[in-house]
């Protein structure tokens, strides 16, 4: 890889990020729900309030008001302290007067009501109360039937939000539909306004979930920098039409970009969402979504398409389609496609080093079908190569179709022998290349013993592989080669238990000796072809599995024996705070099966020292380490180490180290470090010590108040097996319970960050 230098920008500040996120620099932040240490992915906290204060209109809110029934069918009651009343119809009151009907309630200093013709009039101190709004008032007017007041100065909450404010009057229309006159909305608090909508009209219709308002003017801390003549938006959950808020940023691939997204509520089961987007340097494109549910099937269709890459010349795109369809006859049917029209997509717009680096697009449709102890599918995979510079004969053969049956059921009952099968049989096709047909099966006889600190499981099958080939692997073999095996294997185990203490708790211990023993005869495979087989990368668990190649098309010889040892520590609760293991797998016989004829056999005694260990003797603290040492070439061939610390609440760092000989050699940093209350600082450096730089690097800063978040994240990362570099930028502005503007770093972050909240 060649090598090149980086900006000092991105690198410098994820250094000092990393050197900020020692102990003891940062003030305490609580958090409710911390997300597990090791957790691949953290719940998505959303239009989190937490740092707000409360609203002081909440002081007269009562809860438990009635909700069931029809408020046309519900009497009014009224009520004071003293009241007069000139006439059978009229009533006079006043000190704590209150005008309640089902969920509505009406508090004023005085109160007139009119049980004829049901008009009131509330003067002094007015606080009134239904099912989404709360307010206080100067005086309110109206009629409770047909519904209908008047308020006059009126500051308001939104009892199914934060949304509140204030309006020179209110107006409600009808039960469902009230009209505000010069008002103000905000998420913040009422004497800390961050941002604030300020509109001539607005008439919030709770029936639909819409508000519109008119003469719209938007301000940052009483700065205006947007001002609309119309603006609809939601009041609730219920997903509306219309369009969403704009995302910007840069790719140095591409340049500068901006996006007003429209979202389209076509009926409750389908919606579509249409985002043009514009990039600086390489012109217009049309990204889109539609998604639907139906009693029988759901899926989702991506789409991205620029007609003209000014850069290229060319049209260019880039399409996924996921589905789940239930069929009679209890079948499924699950689609997914990924594809895309050039190799250099990912590179141009890919958003991260994940998404940049993506070789291989894989698509996919199988029917499946399933019972207690079966289950069996028909389907065709195809693969797509996108990456620039290597050729398309690359991929891996397309599987059109392919056919899988498997199998396990006990004998007589539950505790006896079993028998069972795993059966496949697939067309192998590629262009430009010699494909076929192999048909694969294993049946096997089993009988799995246990007792509560002992297990034995014997297993005998017999693997029977066959091809139909339009010619032979080599000139004079058959087009028909066909392979049996034999195959046993005993597993076995012993679980040893004794008190412990540890640290000053106590713990249960385990010791838990492991034995598998495996004997599978030499086979001849030079005659067979190579349609879907690779080694497999040697760890732990190979210690106990069959084969060291994927796919059918090899199958090891072995006289082997696995020895393999773990203790763990489980506290008072059953957690599991420290596991290590470690084990080998014993030769008496040379490794003669290898992938291609022509390779020299493996001759070795015993395999790789295998070794894992996970610590976690608290909450805060989590150590893995795995290591694989060589004892024929007195390597260390594998080694891995990842400490990961919980700091103040949410806060995380992540520390690893992953080495494979001849292969990787990198170094990790990833932090997300709470500073105060309000503050964030996220970083993360990946270093290869083979090439000698670093191959990814972000580095940025959250602010995240009451009612508002800013996030803005610098990146440089490889996207390439040549070295080649891109440069992000990231800035996103939150404005809680409105919406977002800029490109969306959470999806990022929770990608690049283990254990990010």
């Amino acid at each position: 890889m060649p090598r090149r230098t980086m900006p000092l920008t991105p690198r410098a500040l994820a250094f000092a990020i990393a050197l900020a996120s020692a102990p003891g620099i940062a003030l305490a932040q609580n958090s409710a729900d911390v997300c597990p240490l090791g957790a691949f992915t953290c719940p998505v906290v959303k239009h989190d309030f937490a740092l707000c204060k409360k609203n002081d209109l909440l002081d007269f809110y009562v809860p438990d008001l009635p909700t069931g029934g029809d408020r046309d069918d519900s009497p009014a009651h009224v009520s004071g302290d003293r009241f007069s009343s000139p006439d059978s119809n009229i009533f006079h009151l006043s000190g704590n007067t209150s005008l309640q009907r089902l969920d509505q309630l009406l508090r004023a200093d005085s109160l007139t009501y009119n049980a004829d013709t049901t008009a009131y009039d509330a003067e002094g101190h007015v606080r009134y109360q239904e099912r989404g709004m709360l307010f206080s008032a100067d005086s309110m007017k109206g009629t409770t039937d047909p519904e209908f007041g008047v308020a006059e100065n009126v500051r308001y909450q939104l009892l199914e939000s934060r949304g509140n404010g204030v309006a020179s009057q209110v107006t409600m229309l009808d039960r469902d539909r009230d009209k505000l006159h010069d008002l103000t909305y905000s998420t913040c608090d009422i004497h800390d306004r961050v941002w604030e909508v300020e509109a001539k009209t607005m008439t919030m219709d709770r029936d639909a979930g819409i508000g519109r308002a008119h003469d719209v003017t938007m301000r940052l801390k009483g700065v205006p920098f947007l001002w609309l003549p119309y603006l609809r938006f939601p009041i609730d959950k219920r997903r509306q039409t219309g369009f969403l808020y704009p995302s910007f940023g840069q790719r140095s691939r591409a340049g500068f970009f901006f996006s007003i997204p429209f979202y389209w509520n076509i009926a409750p089961n389908y919606d579509a969402t249409l985002a043009p987007v514009w990039y600086a340097d390489r012109g217009g494109m049309l990204d889109g979504q539609f998604r639907y549910l139906t009693a029988t099937s759901k899926g989702t269709l991506n789409f991205d398409y620029m007609p003209h890459d000014r850069t290229t010349g060319t049209d260019r795109g880039y399409l996924t389609f996921q589905d789940q369809t239930r069929l009679p006859w209890n079948l499924l049917w699950n689609t997914s496609i990924a594809r895309t029209t050039d190799k250099a997509w990912f590179q141009d717009f890919g958003q991260n080093l994940t998404t940049s680096t993506v070789t291989l697009l894989d698509s996919s449709s199988y029917v499946t079908s399933s019972g207690d102890w079966w289950n069996a599918g028909v389907g065709a995979d195809v693969y797509q190569i996108v990456t620039p510079g290597v050729s398309d004969l690359a991929a891996p053969y397309r599987r059109l179709p392919r056919l899988f049956f498997n199998a396990d059921r006990p004998i007589g009952g539950p505790g006896g022998p079993e028998w069972g099968v795993n059966a496949e049989a697939v067309r192998f096709v590629k262009p430009e290349a010699v494909g076929g047909d192999r048909f694969d099966a294993y049946p096997y006889l089993a009988w799995p013993l246990q007792g509560p600190a002992w297990f034995l499981r014997p297993e005998l099958g017999v693997r029977y592989t066959a091809y139909n080939l339009p010619k032979p692997v080599a000139p004079g073999d058959s087009t028909h080669p066909t392979r049996t095996t034999p195959i046993f294997d005993l597993d076995a185990g012993l679980i040893f238990e004794r008190d412990a203490h540890l640290f000053g708790n106590d713990y249960t211990q385990t010791l838990e000796p492991r034995v598998f023993y495996l004997r599978v005869p030499y086979r001849n495979q030079n005659d067979l072809p190579l349609f879907d087989t690779q080694p497999l990368t040697f760890d732990f668990w190979q210690l106990f599995t069959t084969n060291s190649f994927s796919g059918a098309d090899r199958q090891m010889n072995a006289n082997n024996l696995s020895l393999a040892l773990t203790t763990r520590f489980l506290d008072q609760d059953g957690n599991e705070k420290l596991s290590a293991s470690i084990g080998q797998i014993r030769y008496f016989q040379p490794q003669l099966v290898t992938l291609r004829p022509g390779v020299t056999a493996v001759d070795y005694s015993g395999s790789n020292y295998v070794a894992n260990l996970t610590v976690a003797l608290n909450d805060d603290w989590r150590v893995t380490a795995s290591q694989q040492w060589n004892p024929n070439t007195r390597h260390t061939d594998v080694s891995t180490i990842g400490l990961q610390r919980r700091l103040w609440g949410d806060g995380i760092v992540n520390l690893d180290y992953r080495y494979r000989r001849g292969l990787l050699d990198q170094a990790d940093m990833s932090s997300e470090i709470p500073v105060g209350a309000a503050w964030k600082l996220v970083a993360g450096y990946t270093y290869s010590m083979r090439d000698r730089r670093a191959i990814d690097a972000f580095a940025g800063i959250e602010w995240d108040s009451c009612c508002t978040a800013v996030r803005l994240l610098s990146r440089h990362y490889v996207y390439d097996y040549k070295g080649d570099s891109n440069n992000a930028i990231m800035l996103e502005i939150e404005f809680k319970g409105l919406g977002a503007y800029g490109e969306r770093t959470g999806s990022f972050l929770r990608n690049a960050i283990l254990g990010y909240q």
